[in-house]
């Protein structure tokens, strides 16, 4: 097999390997296969095209029709004319297709269905990206830039996929841009053998012959640089190094880890982002069931995880330890012995698909028995996976309170904690007067935080002109709050993210309680929770009753029964009654109530969706500070990475050109120096080494291949004389303007070349490749310095060791 292809059966591989990334994002992987066959075809395409041969861009445009055609064959033959020529019914076929993808990316979580959007977009991102690390690392004969099309690539399913075997794809990612690289390597060191350089590198064999050791060497010391170089990719994530955070939890500290011990933290990485996928799902598919021997199921909300921090852009939890799980679990905080409660017991079975890192269960929870690895956090009184444990097809039972304080005990609730007065009272600066204001004009006349509180739940579950809606676009970030109290429309996030902001302002401790609703009657006893039961409400706290559920969010779950004393007529019906749909007709957009569903019509679709339109933080506000450092970094690096070989160039250029001193030593340093910076600059420009060569007949031969101007030609040979006197010479005489004649080489070189050529020269050089064989170099000397002090530590200890304890 011929060099070219060779290389481009490794770049068409290479993209293969890095596709392989995106199969966990759909359910199917039957278009990994017609992505390869179109793959293979692209790239045949090229290699024709090359052969003709075909200018550069001509062989790309040819390729990238082909691709066009075939893709146009696949997807859209019947709008086609001719079944394969694309005409305008075809490229309007194209946008449904990629509108509809679009959107079943946005509606479906992962593995999402293989709609024909979808793949469309899957097989079509592939060939884009094959068409560029092919016109990159064959034709235009650069497999390095071939990594950043690869690396995006691998990126786009990294970002998307649960993280679950990151490490295979990358493997396979990686891998296969290795084998780019050696491939380009052998192609490249086939053709240059060695390069003149005075006291270089040393070959093993003859030079010009083929399978000669000046060959072999740097292409096997490549592999094992490029095997560690893969090792310490794919083992340093797993040491326990600071991170961001990879999903909902990022577990840190000592206490999380193998072993028993107790310690470590939960990192503040919000929740919402991962439960608004599972909003998003057309079909209502049951997340877990449960049995219970409560009375009444209309307060056994399952809750996940409590939001108390606030950040003025979204509520997320907090940075807090978390320990084994105690059992019993201590006693909730700030609930009185004279409150009323209802001991409960609750069996719960999660769904063999549904993997939360949190553990759903009623609240407050006084014991829990479940087997796996579950951390406890106690403010929250949460139990959080350790090392990737997750709810995935887990039975537990929970025993837990029911706690019914009335009106009259949450009224003279007395004043909480000051320190708890003070974390959950924290709000940003940057919030808008208005939500003090309208807080403030609510609850006019109220005489406690009791009556605040109810004021605040009743302006927007029934008296503030409130709507439900899935499709609000009220944005988020800093203004979102604003914003939503103007328009009046949203779901539950917007709900209970701003009563519980509006209570942080009256000095109410508030956070964000996030789970689910109590579902549906299965007919035989046990309950079930879809997806559409997922729901968001605010929690408050009173002093001798602790954190207390209130229910803000119109048509969506039950009103506690302590606050319906204060709703007015025509408000919400009491707790074992569940509130009615705005809608008569429940659609996607209109969803009726949790409880007023049956199994039946929950399958169906018939309840409507409750899909979140937007969660987190970004857009009205502006990106967290985080986030836009984060861009800034990786804009940086793409921009960065593309430049270090120039950068390295005009380094080593510089240090070339830049040496001084009289001494015979200096003059011979100076002189190799400015020749090897002759022979680099005529390899960036084209023309290849050859250490057959003495310097004078190489300069003939630079002078003749560059079609050089007689100044520029004057100039090399002035280099070359020089450097046959260092070599040669007794007693070498200094030469003056040697780096003035390099100049005038680069120049008259870069005036000659073709614009492609000059700005490969300048962007990315060829004789960067002396990186790696330094690299190569450093690895022998380290490999043979190990093994040499092995072997004599080997000899040491077996001079050392007593002759009778041998055999």
């Amino acid at each position: 097999m011929s060099g070219g292809a060779r290389l481009s059966t490794c770049a068409t591989l290479a993209t293969f390997l890095a596709s392989t990334a995106l199969l966990p994002l759909v359910d199917k992987s039957t278009w990994i296969m017609q992505a390869a066959i179109l793959l293979v075809i692209q790239a045949a395409v090229g290699a024709a095209a090359r052969r003709v041969p075909l200018a550069r861009p001509l062989t790309v445009a040819s390729q990238a029709l082909v691709s066009l055609l075939l893709l146009t064959l696949v997807f859209a033959h019947e709008q086609a004319l001719g079944v394969i020529v694309p005409g305008p019914e075809a490229f309007r076929h194209f946008g449904l297709l990629l509108e509809a993808g679009g959107d079943d990316v946005g509606r479906y979580m992962i593995p999402a269905p293989l709609s024909d959007g979808i793949r469309l977009m899957l097989v079509g991102g592939v060939l884009v990206i094959g068409l560029l690390v092919d016109a990159l690392a064959v034709t235009f004969r650069s497999a390095a830039p071939a990594g950043l099309p690869l690396l995006a690539l691998y990126s786009v399913a990294a970002g998307l996929s649960d993280g679950g075997a990151d490490w295979f794809w990358f493997l396979l990612a990686a891998g296969g841009y290795l084998l780019l690289l050696l491939a380009e390597s052998r192609d490249r060191l086939s053709q240059w053998g060695r390069v003149f350089g005075g006291a270089g590198r040393a070959p093993a064999g003859t030079p010009g012959q083929g399978g000669g050791g000046g060959t072999v060497a740097p292409v096997r010391t490549g592999r094992r640089i490029g095997a560690v170089a893969l090792g310490v990719a794919v083992l340093v994530p797993l040491a326990p190094l600071p991170a961001i955070g990879g999903g909902l939890l990022g577990a840190s500290g000592s206490g999380v880890g193998g072993g028993s011990g107790g310690g470590g933290t939960i990192s503040a990485v919000n929740p919402l982002v991962s439960l608004q996928n599972s909003l998003n799902q057309p079909e209502d598919r049951t997340v877990m069931s449960y049995r219970t021997n409560a009375e009444q199921t209309s307060d056994m909300y399952l809750r996940i995880v409590a939001l108390d921090e606030f950040d003025g852009t979204t509520w997320r939890p907090s940075v807090r330890s978390i320990t084994d799980v105690p059992s019993p679990l201590p006693a909730p905080p700030g609930l009185a012995a004279e409150i009323g409660r209802t001991e409960v017991k609750t069996r719960i079975a999660a769904a063999d698909w549904y993997a939360q890192d949190w553990l759903p269960m009623p609240y407050p929870a006084t014991k829990v028995s479940i087997n796996g690895r579950w951390r406890f956090e106690q403010v929250g009184r949460t139990l959080v996976g350790d090392h990737g444990q997750t709810t995935r097809g887990k039975s537990y039972s929970v025993d837990s309170l029911i706690v019914r304080p009335t009106a009259e005990q949450l009224a003279d609730a007395g004043a909480p904690p000051s320190e708890l007065v003070r974390e959950f009272t924290k709000v940003p600066g940057t919030l808008p007067d208005v939500v003090r204001t309208t807080a403030l004009r609510v609850t006019q006349g109220a005489a406690n935080n009791y009556e605040r509180a109810v004021e605040l739940q009743d302006y927007f579950a029934v008296n503030g002109g409130f709507t439900y809606n899935t499709e609000v676009q009220a944005g988020s970030g800093s203004a979102a709050i604003a914003r939503f109290l103007k328009q009046k429309e949203g779901f539950c996030v917007h709900f209970s993210f701003s009563m519980a902001a509006m209570a942080r302002t009256l000095g109410i401790p508030a956070r964000v309680a996030v789970g689910f609703t109590p579902g549906s009657s299965a007919g035989d006893g046990s309950y079930a929770v879809g997806l559409r039961d997922a729901h968001a409400w605010p929690e408050l706290y009173f002093e001798g009753v602790g954190w207390t559920r209130f229910e803000p969010t119109p048509n969506r779950g039950t009103v506690p029964e302590y606050t319906q004393d204060n709703t007015p007529a025509g408000g919400p019906s009491g707790p074992a009654a569940p509130s009615e749909s705005a809608s008569s007709a429940p659609s996607a957009s209109q969803p009726s109530s949790t409880q007023s569903c049956s199994m039946a019509q929950r399958k169906d679709g018939s309840c409507g969706n409750t899909a979140p339109a937007v969660v987190g933080g970004s857009s009205d506000g502006g990106l967290p500070l985080r986030m836009i450092l984060l861009v800034v970094l990786a804009a940086f690096v793409v921009l960065l990475v593309p430049m270090l070989p120039m950068l390295w160039r005009g380094r080593v250029r510089a240090r070339r050109l830049g040496l001084s001193g009289r001494t015979e030593a200096d003059i011979g340093t100076r002189t190799l120096a400015a020749w090897r910076e002759v022979t680099d600059t005529a390899w960036d420009h084209g023309i290849a080494p050859d250490d057959s060569h003495t310097p004078r007949k190489a300069a003939a031969r630079i002078a003749r291949v560059g079609q050089l101007d007689p100044p520029a030609a004057e100039a090399v040979h002035r280099v070359a004389a020089a450097v046959e006197q260092v070599l040669y010479a007794p007693r070498p005489v200094p030469v003056s303007g040697l780096g003035e004649d390099v100049r005038r080489l680069c120049d008259g070189l870069h005036a000659k070349v073709s614009g492609p050529t000059r700005l490969r020269a300048t962007l990315a050089p060829r004789s960067a490749v002396r990186v790696v064989w330094a690299l190569s170099q450093r690895w022998e000397s380290f490999s043979a310095r190990v093994r040499a002090r092995w072997s004599a530590a080997l000899a040491r200890s077996s001079r050392s060791r007593p002759s009778g304890q041998e055999g």
